[in-house]
């Protein structure tokens, strides 16, 4: 069981207790809660290939890590699944193509997946320009409704 108080979390303990679906999702919360990050996807998955990993000369992706989910042990960098948010800092910080893969569900369901930083590039700016369309036709009319409201008044 693990030890809480006020004032500090006992976050091993957490991740250390045997539970599933809702306890699972409160448990993600308490530990993420401490680090001030926003979990953006539902579930995800994360894979390093240990063969092609160079973590030994740069632990870069360590570094890059917003809430501590990779870590260095013995030889190579392991993995907290609870702790991951999917986020993809990792990929980006990432020397070697295809070394580190992530896989994320989003909100509205979509699966994505990406091992390389520049597939991770894409595929945010594809992200981010679908947004900005939609905001631009929030805001400007359509030619219809352009047509529609200036078409009947003459010019002055």
């Amino acid at each position: 069981m693990p030890r809480k108080s006020d004032s500090t979390v006992d976050i091993f303990g957490l991740i250390a207790e045997d539970s599933s679906g809702k306890a699972r999702k409160k448990r993600r919360q308490e530990l993420l809660e401490s680090t001030k990050v926003k979990d953006l996807f539902n579930e995800g998955k994360i894979k390093i290939n240990t063969y092609t990993c160079t973590g030994v000369e740069c632990k870069l992706c360590v570094k890059a890590c917003p809430t501590n989910a990779l870590y260095w042990k013995a030889g190579e960098v392991g993995i907290t699944e609870d702790l991951c948010v999917y986020c993809g800092a990792c990929v980006l910080s990432c020397m070697v193509d295809n070394c580190i893969k992530i896989e994320r569900k989003r909100e509205n369901g979509k699966i994505e997946h990406f091992s390389k930083p520049r597939d991770f590039i894409m595929l945010e700016n594809k992200i981010n320009t679908g947004k900005r369309l939609e905001r631009i036709k929030a805001v400007l009319p359509t030619a219809e409704d352009y047509c529609e409201k200036y078409a009947g008044k003459p010019n002055p």
